[in-house]
């Protein structure tokens, strides 16, 4: 990069996009050349994920991951900056997004929707004090029973964000229950906006439903080679819908001699938005 050219912000998912802890195999030099780029000064990264700090701490030990700059966790529901393993959490976020849930928290929406059909409530550590958090079958009614989830809430003067993935490893469906105003693209934005950065230079990378809105909104988004095809085919539809499909990058792998999975995908995406980022990790060697 010259010396004027604004600083790269990557955010990143971490399961099955940064972390290879899905089926399909990782290109073995992948997550070095990312640690290269991450560790650039005029690179910062961002961890968005449905993880929270903890979870994240133990994916850095566990993976060999960098430590980000910033975490955008519990789907978007939280912001923190990272100073040495300090993480300092952004109040000015959630107090932007409690007005949705009315100074209710998920204990209370909990009450209001537990009877619905499917919902199994998942482990206290996976909840969050603007995210509630369910497992569904796989095969569940989504249409008919997010609809339902809607109408209590509504009625209960509850603005919520429904956010409904599918576990292909786990065969089992995830739901999270947000505030309105929370998502990972949403908080991306804040970010952006509050340190100062630039959309331009900004690239977003996922591989599932959680992460559609981040990756067919108006931000540069990279969409991992080993999602799902049905989650491909989402984004691409949506992309086009939304008139963004210039912003969304599918990775095809071939590229510098990796496969296009999790972190070579993103590698690839941010090369492709940004290709003066490739001389920042050409020199790991596979």
């Amino acid at each position: 990069m010259s010396a004027t050219d604004p600083a790269i912000l990557i955010c990143t998912d971490l399961d099955r996009t940064l972390l290879p802890n899905g089926s399909q195999p990782e290109s073995s030099g992948a997550r070095p050349r990312f640690r290269a780029l991450a560790a650039h000064p005029d690179v910062s990264v961002a961890y968005v994920t449905g993880r929270h700090h903890a979870l994240v701490d133990q994916a850095i030990a566990e993976f060999d991951i960098p430590v980000p700059d910033y975490l955008i966790g519990d789907v978007g529901t939280s912001i923190y900056r990272v100073q040495g393993r300090a993480w300092l959490p952004e109040q000015a976020w959630q107090a932007e997004i409690a007005a949705s849930w009315g100074g209710r928290d998920g204990p209370a929406l909990h009450a209001l929707i537990a009877d619905i059909e499917g919902l199994l409530q998942q482990e206290p550590s996976k909840q969050g004090p603007y995210k509630l958090s369910y497992y569904t079958p796989e095969d569940w009614d989504r249409p008919a029973r997010l609809a339902e989830i809607e109408s209590c809430l509504e009625r209960a003067g509850i603005a919520a964000n429904l956010v409904w993935s599918l576990d292909e490893h786990a065969g089992t469906g995830l739901l999270d229950v947000l505030p309105a105003a929370a998502s990972k693209l949403s908080a991306v934005q804040w970010l952006i906006h509050r340190q100062g950065l630039n959309d331009e230079r900004t690239v977003c990378a996922g591989d599932s439903g959680n992460d559609l809105a981040m990756l067919t909104g108006p931000i540069n988004a990279v969409l991992v080679a080993n999602a799902a095809a049905e989650v491909r085919a989402d984004a691409a539809g949506l992309a086009e819908a939304a008139g963004y499909t210039d912003r969304l990058y599918q990775a095809k792998g071939d590229f510098h001699g990796m496969n296009g999975c999790y972190s070579a995908g993103i590698l690839e995406g941010v090369a492709y938005y940004l290709p003066e980022s490739i001389a920042l990790w050409a020199d790991v060697q596979m």
